[in-house]
């Protein structure tokens, strides 16, 4: 698989992150260093554990990174969790929904990338 192909089956945006990055070479390094990425783990625990302020912080650095390197799918996603976990109380609803769109995107997303990898 190509690193652009890999874009393509996660939903992102390899002419968008070319623009900026401007090296194939540095696009697959970033997004197979996206593998070890604790934004998602730190997002998943937090959220179990109801520390929502370190939930915000792990769903915003998820998306960030996703932002970053053009994971639009999963950019979008986390996004949406973020501004539900906004103002860090746990309280607007939709939020575990929100979280397993995001596991569920996440998942598919690390998938296609550990392709990559073989």
């Amino acid at each position: 698989m190509t690193i652009q192909e890999c874009y393509e089956a996660i939903g992102g945006n390899y002419d968008d992150v070319l623009k900026r990055v401007r090296s194939e070479a540095l696009i697959q390094r970033f997004t197979l260093k996206f593998l070890a990425d604790k934004s998602y783990p730190q997002l998943k625990e937090s959220l179990e554990a109801k520390n929502y302020e370190d939930a915000f912080r792990g769903a915003h650095t998820l998306k960030g990174v996703c932002q970053n390197l053009s994971f639009d799918r999963l950019y979008e996603v986390s996004c949406d969790l973020t501004e539900l976990l906004r103002d860090r109380t746990g309280t607007q609803p939709g939020i575990l929904e929100a979280m397993a769109k995001v596991t569920e995107v996440y998942e598919a997303t690390i998938k296609e990338i550990e392709k990559l990898d073989q």
